[in-house]
């Protein structure tokens, strides 16, 4: 059984190391696939967004994400099925919904049996003492709703994504978050550029944060010149905004969810 792991944690702590290890000593057959630990801290709505993203390339298993600002407090914390039979552990923050949504939510159940997390579970770290034996668990068979009582999908938490508007040949998008590259996703589609003529080789005027900058619509960095911002489809068929050479985020002071607008010329 694979088990995937996305956080928030990094990788200078012992926090993934750890969590590797308590699944390993209940699953010591279980394949760990580390999405990855980069997530700026508390940032669930980033992290919903690359497990969505990234988990149509994972094989079916255990999902397990933490990115856990409510930790010690009144957030529940669950175990979901999916249609396509994806098992899912992590809060409920709306971390685990844009990716389980998918395929749709068939099971849910709140993880609170004590036979299937550690002995003392600490008030800081459910991501070692809950979740990741709650995982281990699922990988090796244990029926979901062994992991505690069910609960009603529609009673799940669920992220405010933000959609984009359009008016007056203008479309009003929002920051999603920044890659380690500097490229900042957006809340659009290519779809949604076309609609307002914004085509391959357009120019464009981007307004964020009271400034202005220009930019041209392309579909990959080569077809710009060193230092040019551009507006492309990244990988998992968003728009994004990038410098060709260059860190757009450092060069426009990118926040994470901050209007912006962008005007075809």
């Amino acid at each position: 059984m694979f088990i995937t792991f996305l956080t928030d944690f990094g990788l200078k702590d012992d926090f993934v190391g750890t969590c590797h290890g308590v699944i390993k000593r209940l699953a010591p057959d279980a394949q760990i696939i580390d999405i990855t630990h980069g997530i700026p801290p508390q940032a669930v709505l980033q992290g919903a967004l690359v497990l969505a993203n990234t988990l149509p390339y994972m094989p079916v298993g255990v999902h397990l994400a933490v990115v856990d600002p409510g930790v010690g407090g009144h957030r529940r914390a669950l175990a979901l099925r999916d249609a396509e039979g994806r098992l899912y552990v992590g809060p409920d923050n709306g971390l685990l919904l844009p990716a389980a949504e998918r395929a749709g939510i068939t099971d849910a159940q709140e993880l609170a049996n004590p036979a299937y997390a550690l002995e003392s579970i600490s008030r800081t770290f459910h991501g070692r003492d809950l979740f990741a034996p709650a995982a281990a668990h699922l990988a090796c068979g244990v029926p979901l709703a062994e992991l505690g009582p069910p609960i009603d999908p529609e009673a799940l938490v669920r992220l405010d994504l933000p959609e984009p508007s359009f008016a007056d040949g203008v479309v009003h998008a929002t920051t999603l978050y920044v890659d380690s590259f500097g490229n900042i996703a957006l809340n659009l589609t290519r779809d949604d550029l076309e609609r307002v003529g914004a085509v391959p080789g357009t120019k464009v005027e981007l307004e964020l944060g009271g400034e202005r900058y220009y930019a041209v619509s392309a579909r990959t960095f080569a077809d710009a010149r060193a230092g040019d911002v551009i507006l492309y489809e990244d990988s998992y068929r968003n728009m994004s905004i990038a410098i060709s050479n260059g860190n757009a985020a450092a060069m426009l002071h990118a926040v994470i969810g901050r209007p912006l607008s962008i005007r075809v010329l």
